[in-house]
């Protein structure tokens, strides 16, 4: 095993212990604003990158964050650790219980909400590549393809946040949004990990065809033989381990588990975990109690060195087109709000209720970031459209809750 040199040590502590100080001052202080954590934690890394104290004092940038190092590999590690992290999280919120009871209702508004959005955000990129700054017309399809799923996904966790907040969770809109935002997540993800394997980033070599196999075949047995056995085994682990250190240990090793398997395929390590996060929060006997305690151990500490870094990745002022910015957040309140709103009208709302779960759907949050920061990782987006991608969820989760409010008290 290697080990870090003495100054590798001390760079790596100071990063750590910098960008969770940072970040939780920031989500502090967003919180005051009753804005998500979220919004507070990427202003607290940007404020720590290249766009702030790069150009304020880059010495200072680069003795914090020395590039290349060992102790920028350790973080790098520490972040991927921490997407996936997140994104089992954010797959303990489905439950598909809600899926299977609200299906009839929520068929109209997830359809539509997915299929609308995912048209506008691949028509735009599709024929008009050169404003995206797409020149290669072999990545041309690629690019189309992220932007429509970009646009589709909506972000769970947040939304289920604006909900409470609003006394709506429990309400008959509060579980069709909930519910169809499960669906097209859940949908928005697989498409997303098979456009990764047309990208070809695995290394392995798999043909295309052999990975969205065993993508569905992992999908399908995770959900119903997996499911099956967490039901018996959460009991026997609740029993005989220490609580909660034995079902907090298990589950986070699951996650992993599938994370490995999922990158091996050639699709990105989120996805297992995603997936091992929808069949662990779909068990009766993980119970609420120790999903919030994953909460916490994964929100207070892994998120913020998550969102953290996302400041850290490009210089956001070098970086802005504020065209391009404005024409990715249009597409995005378009194609949601339209397809959620005609979708959620199908469904027998009046028109007000519609529009105001549709805005409830737009909210992008966490999950639009994540899959911003894999598709730069991959080579799928350039920094200007990683930029437009980041400005866009941070207006649409901030606006979400403020514009169900005002609809709804009207």
């Amino acid at each position: 095993m290697g080990k870090l040199i003495h100054a590798d040590v001390v760079h790596l502590l100071l990063q750590l212990s910098i960008m969770l100080l940072v970040g939780r001052l920031f989500a502090e202080a967003a919180r005051k604003m009753k804005q998500p954590a979220v919004v507070g934690e990427i202003f607290g890394g940007i404020l720590l990158g290249p766009t702030i104290l790069g150009m304020i004092n880059p010495e200072w940038f680069d003795s914090l964050f020395p590039v290349p190092s060992a102790s920028a590999t350790i973080l790098s590690g520490f972040v991927q650790v921490a997407v996936v992290m997140l994104l089992f999280i954010a797959g303990l919120e489905v439950d598909l219980h809600i899926v299977w009871q609200q299906r009839r209702q929520a068929l109209f508004t997830s359809f539509l909400g997915l299929i609308i959005p995912f048209f506008f955000g691949f028509g735009f990129p599709y024929f008009f590549p050169d404003f995206f700054g797409i020149a290669d017309s072999h990545q041309h399809l690629v690019f189309a393809l992220f932007m429509g799923t970009a646009m589709a996904i909506s972000a769970l966790p947040v939304i289920v946040r604006i909900l409470m907040d609003l006394n709506l969770f429990k309400s008959r809109m509060g579980l069709l949004v909930v519910t169809s935002a499960m669906v097209d997540d859940l949908i928005g993800w697989i498409i997303f990990s098979i456009i990764l394997g047309m990208i070809g980033k695995n290394g392995q070599a798999m043909s295309l065809g052999y990975t969205i196999g065993l993508t569905i075949t992992f999908v399908v047995l995770m959900l119903s033989v997996g499911r099956g056995l967490l039901n018996r085994v959460l009991p026997w682990i609740n029993k005989k381990l220490a609580w909660p250190g034995g079902v907090l240990s298990v589950s986070l090793a699951l996650c992993f588990l599938g994370a490995a398997f999922t990158e091996y395929i050639g699709i990105h390590a989120v996805f297992g975990a995603f997936i091992v996060g929808v069949a662990f929060g779909d068990s009766e006997h993980f119970s609420e109690r120790a999903k919030e305690i994953v909460h916490q151990f994964i929100n207070n500490i892994f998120a913020p060195l998550f969102f953290v870094s996302i400041g850290l990745q490009v210089n956001f002022i070098t970086n802005f087109d504020w065209l391009l910015t404005l024409t990715v957040i249009v597409i995005a309140f378009a194609g949601k709000v339209i397809g959620s709103g005609i979708g959620t009208r199908l469904g027998g709302f009046t028109w007000r209720e519609s529009f105001a779960a549709a805005f409830g759907m737009n909210a992008r949050g966490a999950l639009g970031i994540i899959l911003g920061i894999v598709a730069l990782e991959n080579g799928v987006i350039n920094e200007r459209v990683f930029v437009s991608l980041v400005v866009m969820a941070l207006v649409t989760s901030m606006s979400s809750g403020p514009l169900m409010k005002w609809l709804l008290k009207k």
